[in-house]
């Protein structure tokens, strides 16, 4: 899976003291060749989440992995909510020439793409959401944006440093080790976030925020929803049918909230079969 990037015209406005991209040129990986199809990772995430997955789809489908915005290799900006990610994608697919792809999603990813298929409907030829509901969450990560916020980052010379400074506080060594991907180093070889964390902290309300759009989208679409999750619950339902009227709704049993890494032959199952 190569890395690669695009330019596109940026328009930028002042916000808050900071600089505010209202345009933003998002870090890609792609691999494969046919139709298109565009993945979606989740919050903490990038586009190496879906390395495993996207090898498989490159099979039949020219894959682009991307990084949101905050996140990755891709611009920082203090602004960020669905509509603007959602736009993101949508310049995504002019920047590239694409019309329409099969867009999958997992967790924010997952209401950004509804975001995008309620809003720019002509985009999507088919809609997979993995693990998540158009509703509002309560919030879940709080302790982790305080646990993140208040490492001091030169004081640490090793990860394992830092491992150790989030165990009380961040117990399963899993999500340690996942949010920790998201560490670089400075010119001067120290430590550095390479997610904009404090912005995604402070927008991280806006994230939690319902999806919706001034219709329905009628399209083809599949949610996929952890057995072991509670993001998506039988009451979630009669809300996914009202935005997503055709969709399809199913369970992978033995998969948590990471459905696509927890059962990765099941998940690429359902998907190859809907796509």
């Amino acid at each position: 899976m190569d890395g690669a990037g695009f330019r596109c015209r940026a328009e930028l406005r002042r916000g808050r003291g900071r600089l505010i991209l209202l345009s933003m040129q998002l870090h890609f990986q792609e691999c494969g060749q046919g139709p298109a199809v565009i993945l979606l990772h989740g919050l903490f995430g990038s586009s190496d989440n879906w390395h495993p997955i996207a090898v498989r789809l490159a099979e039949r489908f020219h894959v682009f992995a991307l990084d949101h915005r905050n996140h990755g290799q891709s611009p920082h900006s203090a602004e960020m909510d669905y509509p603007v990610m959602a736009a993101d994608v949508d310049r995504f697919f002019t920047a590239r020439g694409l019309e329409r792809a099969r867009v999958i999603g997992h967790s924010m990813g997952g209401k950004t793409a509804m975001q995008l298929a309620l809003h720019f409907p002509q985009r999507i030829h088919k809609l997979v959401v993995a693990d998540m509901a158009p509703r509002a969450y309560a919030a879940a990560h709080d302790h982790i944006f305080t646990a993140l916020l208040a490492l001091d980052l030169p004081a640490f010379q090793t990860r394992a440093q830092l491992e150790a400074a989030l165990a009380p506080d961040l117990p399963n060594p899993v999500l340690r080790r996942f949010l920790l991907k998201n560490l670089g180093r400075d010119a001067a070889g120290g430590f550095r976030w390479k997610i904009n964390l404090r912005d995604i902290a402070e927008n991280y309300w806006r994230l939690r925020e319902p999806v919706a759009g001034p219709a329905p989208f009628a399209g083809p679409a599949l949610f996929l929803r952890g057995g072991k999750s509670k993001y998506v619950q039988p009451e979630d339902e009669p809300l996914i049918r009202e935005w997503f009227p055709a969709a399809a709704i199913q369970t992978i049993p033995a998969a948590g909230h990471w459905v696509h890494a927890d059962q990765p032959g099941e998940f690429l199952k359902l998907v190859l079969d809907f796509l």
